[in-house]
């Protein structure tokens, strides 16, 4: 039997007001505390006019500090009230399980203390990046990486498909106590791309419309301008299709065999 206090982690999307679900939306009007992790100091006010009892956790980030302490300090925060016998609700801008490790980790606590805990889903920035770029990942496939992790760790890469690179403006950072990185470290990230791109692809530099009177920022550069380009840790880099895809000829003679063996045409 689960114990009194509980925890629910909601997404309210990316845009002021278009993304929140009534679900999500419910779970920050019943709250006893809500906890926020937002974007915008203007959509924290209109999370404030939900309930009475609102904090942000914004507070916990500072310039040289660890952004593990920070998260841990965010999950104590959170726990702490969950554990007092109180209804909490974490309201995370996006998706709340994209990008965002003081979630999925007071989720883990939470039920592990016996309470009980929920994550609710909402639109992320890729979400928000299909559309705004029109682009399907399931029509080449689509590969998702952190900047910083993909540098620090060799991938095989399929130019055939997209590479998405989140948070391309802290490229390189290896302290976790960095907003920004700057134009040498993205350049570094420019070199290991360059072991499968020409530096003449164009890639693609964008930021999700977080106000309903913004548009998204869509910046298309060649690959070796990257390290010129003004970008910060919201941006993400999409990089398309360098090649055509590989048809794999011996699976597709197998396949047309078993199809032959069942009497089925080939889709045309």
């Amino acid at each position: 039997m689960s114990k009194a206090g509980s925890l629910a982690c909601v997404g309210i999307g990316m845009t002021l007001g278009s993304h929140l679900t009534p679900l999500a939306r419910d779970f920050i009007d019943k709250a006893d505390v809500v906890f926020t992790g937002l974007s915008d100091g203007i959509i924290e006010l209109w999370i404030a006019g939900m309930n009475r009892d609102v904090r942000s956790l914004q507070s916990y980030y500072r310039e040289g500090k660890s952004r593990m302490q920070t998260y841990r300090e965010m999950v104590e925060a959170m726990l702490t009230e969950v554990r007092a016998g109180k209804r909490v609700c974490a309201a995370f801008y996006g998706h709340p399980g994209v990008f965002a490790w003081p979630t999925h980790k007071a989720i883990e606590i939470a039920r592990s203390e016996g309470f009980a805990a929920h994550m609710e889903p909402g639109v992320s920035a890729a979400d928000c990046m299909y559309a705004d770029l029109g682009f399907d990942p399931g029509k080449y496939g689509c590969q998702h990486y952190e900047a910083s992790q993909f540098m620090f760790n060799r991938r095989r890469v399929d130019t055939a498909a997209y590479l998405i690179l989140w948070q391309v403006g802290l490229s390189g950072d290896q302290s976790l106590a960095r907003f920004s990185t700057g134009s040498a470290y993205r350049q570094v990230l420019v070199d290991v791309l360059s072991r499968d791109y020409p530096l003449e692809h164009e890639v693609i530099l964008y930021q999700a419309a977080t106000l309903p009177t913004f548009q998204p920022t869509i910046i298309h550069l060649p690959l070796s301008q990257l390290p010129t380009a003004a970008a910060d840790m919201h941006f993400t880099m999409v990089i398309p299709p360098a090649q055509a895809l590989q048809p794999d000829r011996e699976i597709r003679d197998r396949l047309s065999a078993l199809d032959r063996e069942l009497g089925l045409g080939t889709a045309t």
